[in-house]
């Protein structure tokens, strides 16, 4: 049923009785043409911005419009318009809102806080840095954490002629690697979050395997960078001449906001809810989302505008991401049916690669096919294509297989930082790096670079688990 506006808002108040479930896709029915927008809107956001990147920038959100239609279009011819919208309908406000607004949020707050001050790009300094970042990381966001500290980075270190390395280790630690911690960290554990994972589960159970990769991706820093260090000139190293300074201090009361109202929405079940067309809007979440909404606005209103003119901020990357995960959240439609259709869909062969022959998930085939397609088709909907592909309950994942889900986490979260498009900041902080004057490796430098850095850890949780989540069978 529709509702209007007056009603929406009435119903918040009350229980309402769920309406009729809306039609569900057939997943065994649809064969692999429908996965054609997926593929064609992944692969155009991975190559649009290197192939023809004037006309990407300049069309984006028309490009993912292009494939959400062809997308529906095949729904409603396959299905019937009903049922297409009603699957339109559970995209966008079972899924994608809440995805959307939380990122807005974490945005728009860590874009506030300015810090400012002139620091010597020293190894140690460097690393304190990176260190700082990696931990802020899984508490403002990869995306909150890297706006704050690269400009600081990039001041303390672009009169070094060597310092594309400081770039590098930044991305992989603090645009991903320390966002593994918790739901605001990285989008991918988020999308985990919407989808019935505890807040805290990723804290609780990947929190050695974090600080073995982290602690051995500084150690590596350190090393590197004195080596290069030491190789520079003199004149060179230049000294501090105005103290560090943190402004907007405003945005870290708002920031701990954010945190309470996902705890709030997490622990608080009133058990009523508004049923939009089949798909069910619980009050907590609606609650949530309202609130985090208010927390951005009421950092525009006291943040001073010098102190986001001071770390560049524009609204050009959420809009940008806001319109692409759009594009995603709809065109993923009829992959994750075609997932649930487990066997008996055209993704069996998927199915099979990470699954024993005894039925059981193959753990370590989880890690590395998640991590190698994070790493090539943006590690959000990849984190939730094999989230669905496990079972999509989070309960038994984070019971009985435990395993499973950690091996999906660690290989969205950590490898999404083998390539610029594996998670949202990357490309951000590769271009803020280039506009300052910083000459950024290409695409495919970069992963070269990356994949040196980050393999043998990756193999190490493979071989040597520390502490065991993932097992060889």
């Amino acid at each position: 049923m529709k509702l209007p506006v007056l009603a929406l808002t009435t119903a918040l108040l009350v229980v309402l009785p769920q309406a009729a479930s809306a039609a569900t896709l057939d997943g065994a029915a649809m064969k692999w043409p429908f996965a054609l927008p997926f593929a064609g809107l992944l692969l155009s956001i991975a190559l649009g911005p290197l192939l023809f990147p004037k006309l990407w920038h300049a069309h984006y959100g028309k490009i993912a419009a292009a494939w959400s239609g062809a997308t529906l279009a095949s729904i409603a011819w396959l299905a019937g318009g009903q049922v297409m919208f009603a699957t339109l309908v559970h995209a966008v406000l079972g899924e994608y809102l809440s995805f959307i607004v939380l990122l807005f949020a974490l945005y728009t707050v860590a874009g506030g806080i300015l810090v400012s001050g002139d620091i010597r790009g020293t190894p140690w300094n460097n690393a304190a840095i990176l260190a700082l970042g990696t931990v802020m990381a899984s508490i403002v966001g990869t995306t909150g954490a890297a706006m704050i500290l690269i400009r600081p980075l990039i001041r303390a270190n672009v009169s070094r002629p060597h310092n594309v390395h400081v770039m590098v280790f930044f991305i992989i630690l603090v645009a991903n690697v320390g966002g593994a911690l918790s739901p605001l960290g990285d989008p991918p554990l988020f999308i985990g979050f919407l989808n019935g994972v505890d807040f805290f589960w990723t804290t609780r159970n990947l929190w050695i395997q974090t600080a073995i990769v982290a602690g051995l991706l500084l150690a590596m820093f350190v090393v590197l960078d004195f080596w290069r260090f030491r190789s520079e000139p003199v004149d060179t190293r230049i000294e501090s001449s105005q103290p560090l300074r943190v402004r907007g201090l405003a945005n870290v009361a708002l920031i701990a906001a954010i945190i309470g109202c996902i705890l709030l929405s997490a622990n608080w079940r009133p058990g009523l809810a508004v049923d939009v067309f089949g798909t069910r809007l619980e009050l907590q979440n609606l609650v949530r989302d309202g609130l985090l909404v208010v927390i951005a606005l009421l950092s525009l209103w006291w943040t001073q505008d010098e102190h986001r003119e001071a770390n560049g901020f524009s609204w050009e990357p959420i809009r940008e991401v806001a319109k692409l995960f759009a594009g995603i959240f709809i065109v993923i439609i009829p992959v994750l049916a075609v997932l649930d259709a487990g066997p008996k869909g055209f993704f069996a062969w998927l199915l099979s690669a990470v699954t024993e022959r005894d039925g059981a998930p193959h753990e370590v085939a989880y890690f590395w096919y998640t991590g190698v397609m994070s790493a090539f088709l943006d590690n959000a909907p990849t984190y939730l294509l094999f989230f669905k592909l496990a079972g999509g309950d989070a309960r038994e994942l984070m019971g009985a297989l435990s395993g499973t889900l950690a091996a999906i986490s660690m290989g969205a979260v950590y490898m999404g930082a083998l390539t610029y498009i594996g998670n949202a900041p990357n490309f951000m902080v590769a271009a803020i790096a280039v506009q300052s004057g910083i000459k950024m490796p290409s695409f495919f430098g970069y992963l070269l670079r990356a994949a040196a850095i980050l393999v043998p850890l990756f193999l190490l949780l493979t071989f040597l688990p520390v502490a065991p989540v993932l097992r060889l069978h």
